[in-house]
């Protein structure tokens, strides 16, 4: 019976010694640490912002693009086969919050409003933010 109390406890202890880390979102790679003017000068003002504390936090909205995206048809690519989903247009645009300190330097940055990249691409915010 000790034995297995001992192994428990072990469990517990290697378990407890675990920790979950996020992968960096591209977004906050590029942008975190900058200043935030750096940020505002290239894509455009904030439409809002908000005091918390020693912070604020600006709620920015702004690359808007249309899409084109194709039909796909079962099949292989010399024939058409049926049509599994028709042609459509995308609009595209991004928000973001960016949570700056009071040195004005971007501390953090949460995506509000995105879509998805086609074909396993980065999302549209990833590819908008994150160009050189």
């Amino acid at each position: 019976m000790n034995i297995r109390i001992l192994t428990l406890a072990g469990l517990a202890l290697a378990l407890g010694g675990c920790t979950t880390t996020l992968a960096p979102n591209p977004i906050e790679t590029r942008w975190n640490g900058q200043q935030a003017g750096t940020f505002f000068a290239k894509f455009g003002p904030p439409m809002a912002d908000q005091q918390t504390g020693a912070s604020t936090i600006y709620t920015w909205r702004g690359g808007y693009k249309t899409r084109t995206v194709p039909a796909k048809y079962a099949g292989d690519d010399k024939k058409k086969g049926k049509l599994v989903s028709p042609a459509r247009t995308e609009y595209l645009r991004c928000e973001v919050q960016l949570t700056v300190s009071p040195e004005y330097v971007i501390r953090s940055v949460r995506t509000v409003i995105d879509k998805p990249g086609l074909n396993g691409a980065p999302s549209y915010c990833e590819e908008f933010l994150t160009a050189k």
